[in-house]
C-alpha cells in the first residue's frame, strides 16, 4: 500500500529532549436503537449536531514511558500528552474511545473527559480491548449538564453509498463535524497489539488526527462505527485524503458487557 495508516490521534510529546511534537504511526447499559431508514429520520446533519455533539468529549491522557539507555543507570521517563476523541454511551458516565489513545496512561488518574463548556471529569479507564482498539472509560457525572448517550447503530446494515457524519476533535478543535459516504465495507486494519480488526467501515468523511475514538454517524445520527484510523497517502502529510476507517459498531457491542463490568478482553 502507498502511503501509510496513522492512528487518528493526536501527541504531544514533553521528552527528556525537550519539547516537541509528533504524530504516531501504526497500522489503528448503552442505548441500542432499532434500523430505520435515513429518509425516514428526516433529520439534518445540523439536526444531528445539535443532538449528538454534547455527548462527544475531548479525551486527554497522561502518557509515561521508560526510556531504556544502555549507558545510563537510571532510566529515564518520556511524557506525552495523547489528545482523541469519545462519546457517552449511557447515563452513569460511561464513555467508548479508542485503546490507542489511552495506551500507556495511568488507567486511574491519567486520563480526562472534557465535555462541553470546558466540563472536564478525571476518566478511569474500566475496561480495553487493544485487539480491537476499543477501550471504555468512566467519569462521575455530577455537576455535568445534562448529557444525552449517542444511539448505538447497526453496522450490519450499513450499505456502501450511505451518508456519514463524524465527529471528533481533530487537531484539538474540539466537536468538529464533517460528513461524507460509507466508501467501502469489510475492510481490515491492524489494532495496537498486532492483531487484525475485520468488517471495518472505509469512508471518505475527514477524519484528521484528534478524531481517534469519536463517533461514525448515519444519517439518522446513530453510531455506525468508531473512527479509528486514516491513511495518509505518503510523503510528509498526516491529514485527512479521504481514506478514513472506522471500527464496526457490532464489534463493540459484542464486547461492552465486559468493559463496562471492568473487565478487559482478552486478546483474539
Amino acid at each position: 500500500m502507498l502511503g501509510g495508516i496513522v492512528v487518528a490521534g493526536a501527541f504531544l510529546a514533553l521528552g527528556v529532549t525537550g519539547r516537541r511534537t509528533t504524530q504516531t504511526i501504526v497500522v489503528q447499559s448503552p442505548v441500542y436503537s432499532q434500523p430505520a431508514s435515513s429518509s425516514a429520520s428526516g433529520l439534518t446533519p445540523h439536526d444531528i449536531y445539535q443532538r449528538d455533539a454534547p455527548g462527544v468529549v475531548f479525551v486527554k491522557a497522561q502518557i509515561v514511558q521508560q526510556i531504556e539507555d544502555p549507558f545510563d543507570l537510571f532510566p529515564q521517563q518520556e511524557r506525552s500528552v495523547s489528545t482523541g476523541s469519545g462519546f457517552l454511551i449511557d447515563q452513569r458516565g460511561d464513555i467508548l474511545t479508542n485503546y490507542h489513545v489511552i495506551e500507556g496512561a495511568s488507567r486511574t488518574t491519567g486520563v480526562s473527559a472534557q465535555f462541553e463548556d470546558n466540563v472536564t471529569r478525571q476518566a478511569r479507564v474500566i475496561g480495553a480491548d487493544p485487539s480491537n482498539d476499543l477501550a471504555v472509560l468512566r467519569v462521575d457525572m455530577s455537576g455535568v449538564p445534562s448529557v444525552r448517550p449517542l444511539e448505538l447503530g447497526d453496522s450490519t446494515t450499513v450499505e456502501v453509498g450511505d451518508p456519514t457524519l463524524a465527529i471528533g476533535n481533530p487537531f484539538g478543535l474540539d466537536r468538529t463535524l464533517t460528513s461524507g459516504i460509507v466508501s467501502a465495507l469489510q475492510r481490515q486494519i491492524q489494532a495496537p497489539d498486532g492483531f487484525s480488526i475485520d468488517n471495518v467501515i472505509q469512508t471518505d468523511a475527514p477524519i484528521n488526527p484528534g478524531n481517534s475514538g469519536g463517533p461514525l454517524l448515519d444519517a439518522a445520527g446513530r453510531v455506525i462505527g468508531i473512527n479509528s484510523q486514516i491513511e495518509t497517502g505518503g510523503g510528509n502529510g498526516q491529514g485527512s485524503v479521504g481514506i478514513a476507517f472506522a471500527v464496526p459498531v457490532d464489534t463493540a457491542k459484542e464486547f461492552l458487557p465486559l468493559l463496562e463490568h471492568g473487565r478487559d478482553a482478552a486478546k483474539h
